[in-house]
């Protein structure tokens, strides 16, 4: 399964058939339509729709549509309609002017102050009895269909590259772990000698009042006190775990945003504690890199669905 970004953007079209071909519903229809898809990150589903007050109808079968397939993100569909050349405009008929004067006048009677019906509101009105053919819902819903797969089509393409950077910084993370693992040990074993050389000193200048058995066993104990500070043993364990899980994700692909987002904020932890206990610059050096390198993740991260 793939791994799917948050960003894209889809358009498609429908012109009419010329003559003597068959259009997929509406043979008669000349209206040119066109339905546009663009989705950028967000942290749940958030669905916008910029409709003509003439497809306002199909609304709910369009966020059906889309919630079926789209899980996250912000997107906004957008819907245009050409009446095309003008030449299908047939004249309204009579008896439905001869109504909607009367309905007017009506209501004029009541309202006064009602401004009166123009041209343009009474070809509106009159679309769909005057024998004007308009595009129906099932040509609408083909279009929103096909946009919906080039945008997942376009969403994938992305992931695939997210998904491609990410395992890159995993693998330098893992290599930033391999680096910090021997320079516990070294630093534990040169953090005893120097107790010990510093408790000899010491000894040297006291007046003997102590062992220098009892000077010993203080300065193994100081350095094992230091050597639990410092270990970060765990911290690099659970770090390559979460890198492990990380990668596994990407592998599966799916649904994985909130997931490689909850792993991302342990995997800064990891790194943060790792800066805290160190004892060493090339440690605090490691740790600084890591962070770099997760926060880079963090904002790839944040695109995925």
């Amino acid at each position: 399964m793939p791994v799917y970004s948050m960003t894209g953007y889809a358009s498609v079209q429908h012109s009419p058939q010329p003559t003597g071909g068959q259009a997929p519903t509406s043979a008669n229809s000349t209206a040119r339509l066109g339905l546009e898809i663009r989705s950028v990150n967000s942290r749940f589903l958030d669905l916008g729709f910029r409709l003509p007050e003439e497809l306002r109808h199909i609304e709910p079968a369009l966020r059906e549509l889309i919630t079926r397939q789209i899980k996250r993100g912000k997107v906004e569909v957008r819907a245009s309609q050409d009446g095309g050349d003008g030449s299908a405009l047939q004249a309204p008929n009579h008896q439905v002017l001869q109504k909607i004067a009367a309905l007017q006048e009506k209501v004029r009677d009541w309202l006064p102050s009602a401004h009166p019906l123009s041209v343009a509101d009474v070809l509106r009105m009159t679309a769909g009895s005057s024998g004007q053919p308009t595009p129906d819902e099932a040509i609408w819903m083909q279009l929103a269909s096909q946009a919906v797969d080039a945008l997942r089509d376009a969403r994938a393409r992305e992931g695939a590259r997210l998904s491609e950077m990410l395992q890159g910084h995993i693998a330098q993370l893992r290599l930033l772990a391999t680096q910090a693992m021997p320079l516990v040990p070294l630093l534990v074993e040169q953090q005893r000698q120097r107790f010990i050389e510093r408790w000899k000193d010491a000894m040297a200048l006291a007046d003997g009042s102590h062992l220098p058995e009892a000077a010993q066993d203080r300065a193994l104990t100081e350095a094992t006190s230091f050597a639990i500070r410092i270990d970060v043993a765990e911290e690099l364990t659970r770090l390559r775990s979460h890198l492990e899980e990380i990668s596994r994700l990407l592998d599966k692909g799916g649904d994985m945003g909130k997931r490689l987002d909850f792993l991302i904020q342990e995997l800064h932890r990891e790194a943060n504690t790792l800066g805290s206990k160190s004892a060493v610059l090339e440690m605090t050096r490691i740790s600084v890199d890591m962070k770099v390198l997760i926060e880079q993740m963090r904002e790839q991260v944040q695109n995925i669905e």
